[in-house]
């Protein structure tokens, strides 16, 4: 399973140019109440069948109560995060992960995947494009990790 990152920006120009085909999107967006003027969902309409959209702030532990969150509730969809990720990998998809600039939360979730499914996350951390969020990396692997757990998958 290859697993890229992209931007907003890039994502929009795949969109435009022909996206490729057996991709799965993990779409991260920030809440209208970031004050972002570029905070709306991407449209990908036909051009991707398999789609999973977060709206969270690209923010770190220490504020999370500042923006109305616990541990718990911030990105609160994990488990089903987990869910479509295992779905994607199990049906032969490549996995795009995106958000704004395409380097916190989408890096954080790349990290993430390919830590539980090939132990090399830290190949994401080590690129100096990427500035993972921390929250977001634990919260992907924990609810990977999770998932393998209820359901006896193997690697």
């Amino acid at each position: 399973m290859r697993v890229e990152i992209y931007s907003r920006k890039a994502i929009k120009e795949l969109i435009e140019k022909g996206f490729p085909a057996n991709r799965a999107v993990i779409s991260f967006c920030s809440p209208k109440s970031s004050g972002r003027d570029d905070n709306a969902e991407i449209c990908f309409g036909e051009s991707c069948d398999r789609v999973f959209r977060i709206i969270i702030p690209d923010i770190d532990i220490e504020i999370l109560s500042d923006h109305g969150y616990t541990y718990d509730t911030y990105l609160a969809e994990a488990d089903q995060l987990a869910e479509f990720i295992y779905r994607a990998r199990n049906d032969g998809r490549d996995i795009i992960c995106q958000c704004d600039y395409g380097q916190s939360r989408s890096a954080a979730c790349a990290a993430a995947i390919l830590q539980h499914f090939e132990g090399r996350g830290i190949d994401i951390f080590a690129d100096y494009r990427y500035y993972p969020n921390q929250l977001v990396y634990h919260k992907v692997f924990d609810a990977l990790e999770g998932y393998k757990g209820k359901h006896l998958i193997c690697k």
